[in-house]
């Protein structure tokens, strides 16, 4: 697990032991940001079930301006914190311990980019979403990137949400929901 692009570029992150985190394979996460290559510098990240942490650090390591990073074990988020500074980006980074829903209801600030990459089959993914968009939490052209088995259903989007494209990599889907800018 490495980092792909930008100021961190090639630094090797710690991977977790066990199989209680499934951090999102190179070829996944190299698609993900080649989705998103013009929509994060200068934008404000959250990466929700940050398990690693290396999507939010690689938003970061490409010019992101702050990542907020959640998870609900505390062994995740101490792989967070070291990878954060193994990728030297720890300045520009929030590190909290709580359950997805809980954070997103009582969320400091908006966000430009939400990642979604929860434990699959579970029911976190549809809960996760459906509390982003009740609390409204992602800024005007805003993107949601959601990471899922193939098969996994993901809620409908509600105005002023809309699922912008999804991505096939063999068994993963990726979803891409955006938020309209203000009228």
């Amino acid at each position: 697990m490495r980092v792909v692009s930008g100021k961190a570029r090639g630094r090797r992150l710690k991977e977790p032991l066990g199989r209680d985190i499934r951090p999102t394979t190179d070829k996944v996460k190299e698609s993900i940001f080649n989705i998103l290559q013009f929509d994060i510098e200068g934008r404000r990240v959250l990466d929700l079930f940050a398990g690693t942490g290396q999507l939010g650090i690689e938003a970061l390591s490409r010019g992101a301006a702050g990542a907020v990073f959640v998870d609900a074990s505390p062994k995740a988020l101490a792989l967070v914190r070291e990878n954060l500074k193994i990728a030297d980006v720890a300045e520009n980074a929030e590190v909290y311990q709580a359950e997805s829903v809980s954070f997103l209801s009582h969320t400091p600030g908006k966000f430009d980019l939400v990642f979604l990459d929860p434990p699959y089959d579970t029911p976190l993914l549809e809960q996760a979403l459906n509390a982003v968009f009740q609390f409204d939490i992602l800024k005007p052209n805003g993107i949601i990137l959601c990471e899922s088995r193939e098969n996994q259903n993901i809620p409908s989007p509600v105005g002023p949400y809309s699922l912008y494209r999804t991505y096939r990599y063999g068994q993963i889907s990726l979803a891409v929901i955006t938020r309209s800018a203000e009228i």
